[in-house]
């Protein structure tokens, strides 16, 4: 089976490997001495530090081989700044929602930089995967764990 693909922006990849080196650099080393600190309490069958620093350390572990896959299967969305005629990865789509009568605004990212916060949605998202491959004035229905949604893309950049 081939590995999942993970598509991310410069600077998303960029943020993935910083935090990679730290947990790599730093928070490693501070797991490791914090083993050390919990073994010296004695005995490891009813030490309660030692179990925590050792689950820390496999979250931390867990982590590092996370972002290191995804670093190695990392596709760059590259800035298509000539040709905002198509919504993809990368783009910032404009789109009335009909049920709302409103205006929302989202950027397309991979799933690591997403932030619906910050006006970012995972191309894995349900808005997204419906946005995908339409052009300005398409009416499309989005099937959101809440139910369907009518909205219609009214600008792309």
């Amino acid at each position: 089976m081939a590995e999942k693909q993970h598509y991310m922006t410069l600077d998303g990849k960029a943020k993935i490997e910083n935090e990679l080196n730290e947990l790599k650099t730093v928070r490693r080393k501070e797991v490791v001495e914090n083993i050390k600190i919990a073994r010296d309490f004695g005995d490891l069958s009813e030490n309660a530090e030692y179990d925590a620093a050792k689950e820390e350390q496999a979250m931390v572990e867990g982590r590092i081989a996370q972002l290191e896959e995804m670093l190695r299967n990392a596709v760059i969305i590259q800035d298509d700044a000539g040709d905002n005629s198509v919504v993809s990865i990368g783009k910032t789509v404009t789109f009335f929602i009909q049920e709302d009568n409103e205006n929302e605004t989202y950027t397309i990212v991979g799933g690591a930089e997403a932030d619906p916060f910050t006006g970012k949605i995972s191309n894995e998202s349900p808005i997204a995967k419906a946005l995908l491959g339409r052009t300005i004035g398409d009416v499309v229905t989005v099937q959101t764990p809440g139910g369907d949604m009518v909205v219609e893309i009214k600008e792309i950049k």
